[in-house]
C-alpha cells in the first residue's frame, strides 16, 4: 500500500533512520500465511515490504501474494481509521516487488525493485530479464526503483542462479568501484546481498565500502542478518535499509515472528543512534 501522496522512492528517502525490510518468497508460503506475517512485520516496526525469490516465482503465485498483503494492509488501515487512539499510517506500507525474472510480476504492487545483477557473468540478469519486464511494468504502471545489484560470499543460491563474480568479504575496492559506477549510472538504489540463507551477512568492511563510494544512494543490506547483532552492526556500518527473509519463514505463528522482530528492529535502531555519535 503505497504512503498517501508519496512515492515509494520519497518513503525510502524519509525514513529518518535504518528501515527494515521483510522478504516474502511466494513458492515458500501461502498468501494467506504470508499476509500475516506482513501484519506481524509491520507490528513489529518494519516499514517495508518485498515480494519475490530466486526461484520458484511466477506471475501467478507473485500476484495472488501481493493482492493478500494489500488487503490485509487496507484492512489494517481501515480498523485503525475507526480507532482514534491508533496511527493509520503505520500501515501504509509499500509492497515492492523483487523479482528474479520477468515472469515474477504483478500489478498488484506498488513498485519494483528494477535492478541490474552487476557482478553476473550472465547477460540476462544484466539487462536481457529487465528488456523482457519493461514493457509490462510500464503498462501496469508499477513504479520502478532502478537499482544496483552486488552478490557478496557466500552468495547463496542467488549467487549461484544469477552466476555471480561473488565479492570476498575483505575485496573493499571491488566493491567500491562497482558502487562508483552505479552511482554514476544514476541509480537510486544499492543493494548489497550475501544470499537467502547464508551462514554469515555481508561484512562491515563492505558496506562501509560502499556507503564511502555511493553516499547519495539509497543503501540496502541482506543475507544471512538473523539476529540484532547482525542488523547492528550492518546499521554501524552505514546500511540504510535491512532485509530479512529466511529469519521470517521459522516461526511457526506470527506472535512469535512479531517477538523475533521487534527485538531485532530495536538493535538496528540502536545501532543507528550508535553511528550518529
Amino acid at each position: 500500500m503505497r504512503p498517501a501522496g508519496m512515492s515509494v522512492l520519497d518513503h525510502l528517502r524519509s525514513a529518518g533512520q535504518p528501515g527494515h525490510v521483510i522478504l516474502i518468497d511466494p513458492d515458500d508460503q501461502s498468501p494467506d500465511v504470508a499476509a500475516q506475517r506482513c501484519i506481524a512485520a509491520v507490528s513489529a516496526g518494519s516499514r517495508l515490504i518485498f515480494v519475490g525469490g530466486s526461484t520458484g516465482t511466477d506471475d501467478d503465485n507473485v500476484d495472488t501474494t501481493c493482492v493478500a498483503i494489500q488487503e490485509a494492509l487496507e484492512l489494517c488501515t481501515w480498523n485503525a481509521s475507526q480507532d482514534s487512539t491508533s496511527d493509520e499510517g503505520r500501515w501504509r506500507i509499500p509492497v515492492v516487488l523483487f523479482p528474479a525474472a520477468a515472469s515474477a510480476l504483478s500489478s498488484a504492487a506498488d513498485a519494483i525493485t528494477f535492478m541490474m545483477l552487476m557482478n553476473s557473468h550472465d547477460r540476462a540478469f544484466l539487462i536481457g530479464e529487465q528488456v523482457k519486464g519493461a514493457p509490462q511494468v510500464r503498462a501496469a504502471g508499477i513504479e520502478p526503483l532502478s537499482m544496483g545489484y552486488l552478490v557478496c560470499e557466500p552468495g547463496g543460491r542467488v549467487g549461484e542462479v544469477g552466476r555471480a563474480d561473488l565479492f570476498a568479504a575483505d575485496d573493499v575496492d571491488g566493491i567500491s568501484d562497482h558502487a562508483m559506477c552505479a552511482q554514476a549510472y544514476g541509480f537510486q538504489v544499492l543493494y548489497l546481498e550475501a544470499g537467502s540463507g547464508s551462514a554469515t551477512p555481508v561484512s562491515a568492511e563492505l558496506i562501509r565500502a560502499a556507503r564511502k563510494a555511493a553516499p547519495d544512494l539509497i543503501l540496502f543490506v541482506g543475507g544471512g542478518i538473523r539476529d540484532g547483532t547482525a542488523a547492528r552492526r550492518a546499521v554501524e556500518a552505514g546500511a540504510d535499509w535491512l532485509v530479512t527473509g529466511n529469519l521470517t519463514e521459522g516461526f511457526a505463528d506470527a506472535s512469535s515472528l512479531e517477538s523475533s522482530l521487534t527485538d531485532l528492529i530495536g538493535e538496528m535502531r540502536a545501532g543507528h543512534a550508535s553511528r550518529d555519535h
